[in-house]
């Protein structure tokens, strides 16, 4: 498989294993709370990836390892809370639209931090974007009124921080390889999940009289195993392989793949949030189309 049929291929899996990330969130906030949900899952990554990838630490040296702390603070800790606390209000398929944000701010970050060069093509995809966000969210709250799309507000922070940490990952950790990238990371973030957690009453009977609590657990477990560890392997290279934004255009895909989930568990999803959506997706597709010709 040559470079460019391997990055494609990274492409699509990470659309089907990402895009059913959210559902499975759902499912964990059945009977775990954020703080257990976003926690749990980092404590589960961490041991898991320790039992691969301990090996791959010795590659890091030791100049990098502020920036392999920080991509695990900003890439994989806070967003796993973040995602957590906006499923209790958003629906999963909306939240999955709301995360294609990541190409366009992994634009505007390598624009306004790293001083990577922008065409007005690209800032005109960057506006739709966003015009397409709030329009979603907006129309969102009229067909859920009932939901507080505020906490839509969160899948943007960690869209910010996404777009961050793929930028870091390519100009910074462009030769550490993916494995020890991802096992570094969660050397970095496992303490102050593992404290989340113990604070959070996971271990507490309580938490267990939920007669679903097991159930929520395995979705849990799932998602840590495949939406986390084996997905951010497979970034990570991908990033490597590619470009930040085309790596970020994953979220093109993954929406498709929420939004089945959503509707198969039954979520609303009307005419003017597909419309929104479209937007979007248009405005991804405006910037990622000059970022790529751009590409050194």
């Amino acid at each position: 498989m040559n470079q460019e049929q391997k990055k494609w291929t990274y492409l699509f899996v990470l659309a089907i294993v990402w895009g059913s990330s959210f559902i499975l969130i759902k499912k964990g906030l059945v009977a775990l709370t954020p703080l257990q949900l976003g926690s749990l899952r980092t404590v589960i990554s961490s041991l898991f990836i320790f039992m691969i990838g301990y090996k791959s630490v010795k590659t890091i040296l030791n100049h990098q390892w502020k920036w392999i702390i920080l991509s695990g603070f900003i890439g994989t800790f806070l967003p796993a809370f973040l995602f957590a606390f906006a499923e209790t209000e958003v629906d999963s398929g909306i939240v999955s639209i709301l995360n294609a944000l990541v190409p366009l701010n992994a634009t505007l970050i390598g624009l306004a931090v790293f001083k990577i060069a922008s065409t007005k093509i690209q800032m005109l995809g960057v506006m739709l974007g966003f015009i397409g966000a709030s329009m979603l969210i907006f129309n969102s709250m009229e067909l859920n009124p009932d939901q507080n799309y505020l906490y839509a507000g969160f899948v943007v922070l960690a869209t910010v921080m996404y777009g961050f940490n793929v930028n870091i990952i390519k100009h910074y950790l462009q030769d550490v390889k993916p494995l020890a990238i991802a096992t570094g990371n969660f050397i970095a973030i496992f303490i102050p999940a593992f404290l989340v957690l113990i604070f959070s009453d996971f271990f507490s009977s309580q938490t267990y009289e939920h007669e679903a609590v097991f159930v929520s657990i395995g979705y849990v477990a799932i998602l840590a195993v495949f939406g986390t560890v084996m997905a951010k392997i497979i970034f990570n290279n991908l990033i490597q392989i590619s470009s930040p934004v085309f790596a970020s255009s994953v979220t093109y895909l993954m929406p498709l793949v929420a939004l089945l989930w959503g509707l198969a568990d039954g979520e609303l999803f009307g005419l003017d949030q597909g419309l929104a959506s479209l937007l979007i997706l248009c405005g991804i597709y405006l910037a990622n189309k000059k970022a790529k010709k751009n590409r050194s």
